[in-house]
């Protein structure tokens, strides 16, 4: 899916995912404000508490009263978890689509994929 085609409030959960995922906050951290969130973003407070709600709901994020909202120990396994499970739809299909309309055939791009997945250290 395209993110910037996301409601804005999803995409602030995204970017505050992307922080766990990346190691930026780990267990425990506290997370942005909702006014922090807002002002960075130039977005409204009640758009990026909406965010912040879903990872609440989540599991992902737990609210502490009077202290702001922190990541649970789980939450990076729960964010791998679902982005998993979702990764063939949102990314591998949308590219063979690509593909198709580009007449690449299967073994190119096993090794157009091959030469990227090497030029981000990533080796099979």
């Amino acid at each position: 899916m395209d993110e910037t085609a996301a409601p804005l409030f999803r995409q602030v959960a995204s970017l505050v995912e992307d922080s766990i995922i990346d190691g930026v906050l780990g267990p425990g951290a506290r997370a942005p404000s909702t006014n922090e969130l807002a002002d960075f973003h130039s977005i409204n407070p009640a758009t990026a508490r909406k965010g912040l709600s879903l990872l609440v709901d989540a599991g992902i994020l737990e609210k502490r009263r009077g202290l702001g909202m922190f990541v649970t120990e789980e939450a990076t396994e729960l964010i791998a978890n679902r982005r998993h499970s979702g990764f063939a739809a949102s990314y591998l299909a949308p590219l063979v689509d690509e593909a198709m309309r580009l007449q690449i055939p299967r073994d190119e791009l096993h090794l157009l994929l091959d030469k990227v997945c090497e030029s981000r250290g990533l080796y099979m």
